[in-house]
């Protein structure tokens, strides 16, 4: 039985109106099937009150600005001084601040708005010493609940178990909670850092949620409704942490207690990070064009822009610029091997890239048709000035591992080719496993995990070695997956697509309506998040950095692929235009 699909790379997204950014079915050398590759957007399920989108302008014009050097003007050295004197006042402050809950609600205002990369070693020190205060009954649940996500979220290891004192003599919540509508929040926001097995965290969800629900039917405050209304549509912990920087600065500027010397730190760093990533797009799409693998293969996607999007999601921090440029490169060359198997290649053709790829040599290239040859010099190319970074840097030799989740990625195309060209349908653990891996989420995590370096060690690194790969990387991958399909149901049902996780879990699990198929994918893709909760207070094989990077990951792809018209969180063209061509003011 012949099982068709529509292979959506980590980079690729749907309904996108940026030139260029649609990926296109070439009718030349189609022997492999083709298989259509459409773009993707964003989330999210319900509209908050006075819903808007981040950028109303049109954003035909967005890719004019790539080739142009874009800087935001600013007198560099003044604008650095005022910067450091906000820092250290923010720093002070900080320390100054006397009671808990106003430390706590400080770091939280500091990560929201994105400039908690200055501050982290103090902030780690403040909440080291929250580890063993506030334990006690009086303690309210609004700083119960902020102090568990506050720890959980940096990596601290903390029970739930602290959240039994506002249950009653029969294991429930308290019905007196129900009047603290400010409370319920900041529980509900704490549940979502729970793990597997922490059934309090399972009761504490579905006990806000319910209620915080109706209390939006209720006379509350304007800010705190908006606040209820947001955290209902995505909660902070699984927020794409640029774009929660803009959207939070703007809202912060709005509220009665902001601190003006946070808020005008926060939009200053805004822009000048901005102003960063333009210079590290510059680099990549002049890179991209001395390339010139469009120019030859005309076949393939042009979207530097997009992969560079990608490459934020996952690196957030100012100091990961190598990083991103060194990934959104990888990211580019990976999209045009996704359009040779899906658009373009004959499955002879296929056979021979694999066994080129997986001999990994100049003379297997010999093998290749010509406009095979030119993308395999790329990635070969590329891969290796990748790994000489990383010897010159790190000293280690990096090649094995690129290599092998590059032969993964490969052979997990070609698995997808022989389905779709009549071989066996795959059943629905097969499908996302393969899945994982042909979406680049592998390989995405395998180069950051050296790019960025910290933590690594011969043992750690031996784990990418190893098949399966780390449970880190495969939940963060399982997530991508199945919002990837998500999002694209209607297209594939609409092409006639046989094979995605809707289909193969709606046949495999005897459901018949697809609503009740995406609330269960729904139910799986939380699971896999609290395996990452889990990564991320355990840190047990993997160092912190690429366990963010994993969650990071698993944001991201809620952004991508999450969306609907009416929703605050508008798409990305609004986003790409906000994170990168329109500063602060």
């Amino acid at each position: 039985m012949a099982c068709t699909r529509s292979t959506i790379s980590l980079f690729s997204q749907r309904s996108s109106s940026l030139p260029g950014l649609s990926k296109h079915r070439s009718t030349a050398g189609a022997g492999a099937g083709a298989r259509i590759c459409s773009c993707m957007s964003l989330p999210t399920s319900s509209s908050p009150p006075n819903a808007m989108p981040l950028i109303a302008s049109a954003n035909n014009a967005l890719l004019q600005y790539i080739p142009q050097s874009v800087l935001i003007p600013f007198e560099v050295e003044e604008g650095t001084k005022r910067r450091e004197y906000l820092l250290e006042q923010t720093r002070k402050k900080l320390y100054r601040t006397t009671t808990a809950v106003e430390k706590l609600k400080l770091i939280d205002n500091i990560q929201r708005l994105g400039i908690s990369y200055y501050l982290e070693d103090d902030i780690s020190n403040v909440l080291q010493g929250q580890l063993s205060i506030g334990l006690g009954d009086n303690e309210d649940l609004f700083t119960t609940g902020l102090r568990f996500r506050m720890l959980r979220h940096n990596g601290f290891q903390i029970s739930p178990d602290i959240f039994q004192k506002f249950k009653d003599n029969n294991g429930k919540f308290k019905e007196s909670l129900l009047s603290d509508t400010l409370g319920l929040l900041s529980l509900y926001e704490a549940s979502y850092m729970g793990a597997k097995g922490e059934e309090i965290l399972e009761e504490a969800m579905e006990f806000t949620k319910t209620h915080l629900s109706q209390s939006l039917q209720a006379e509350l405050p304007p800010q705190l409704k908006v606040q209820v209304a947001q955290a209902l549509e995505l909660p902070t912990h699984l927020r794409m942490a640029r774009l929660e920087a803009r959207r939070f600065i703007e809202q912060y500027a709005t509220l009665n207690d902001r601190d003006s010397v946070l808020l005008e730190l926060a939009k200053m760093d805004y822009n000048k990070v901005q102003s960063q990533h333009q210079m590290e797009l510059n680099e990549i799409t002049r890179w991209w064009k001395q390339l010139g693998l469009v120019d030859k293969l005309s076949f393939a996607r042009d979207r530097p822009l997009e992969c560079f999007l990608w490459t934020v999601g996952l690196l957030p921090e100012p100091k990961y610029s190598i990083c991103r440029i060194e990934l959104a490169k990888t990211i580019a060359v990976l999209l045009v091997i996704d359009d040779i198997f899906d658009t373009y290649g004959k499955m002879d053709d296929l056979v021979l890239f694999t066994d080129a790829i997986k001999r990994w040599d100049l003379e297997a290239m010999e093998t290749l048709p010509e406009y095979m040859k030119i993308c395999y010099m790329a990635l070969y190319n590329l891969t290796n000035e990748i790994c000489y970074k990383v010897l010159k840097e790190n000293g280690w030799s990096v090649l094995p591992y690129l290599k092998s989740t590059w032969i993964d990625m490969i052979e997990g195309f070609m698995v997808e080719a022989k389905w779709f060209n009549g071989g066996r349908a795959p059943n629905l653990e097969e499908y996302i496993e393969n899945g994982v891996s042909t979406a680049g989420s592998y390989m995405a995590l395998v180069h950051l995990f050296f790019l960025i370096g910290e933590g690594v060690t011969e043992q750690n690194a031996k784990l990418l070695m190893k098949k399966p790969y780390p449970k880190l990387f495969s939940s963060a991958g399982r997530i991508l997956r199945l919002w990837d399909d998500l999002g694209t149901a209607k297209e594939e049902q609409e092409r006639g697509d046989l094979a995605s996780s809707i289909h193969l879990f709606m046949r495999e699990k005897n459901i018949t309506t697809e609503e009740e198929c995406r609330k269960r994918i729904l139910e799986d893709i939380y699971g896999y998040w609290k395996d990452l909760n889990g990564e991320l207070i355990s840190q047990k094989q993997m160092p912190l950095s690429i366990i963010k990077v994993a969650l990071n990951m698993a944001r991201a792809s809620q952004v991508v692929y999450k969306h609907e018209e009416d929703s605050y969180f508008s798409n990305v063209d609004n986003y790409v235009q906000a994170l990168f061509f329109t500063p602060l003011v």
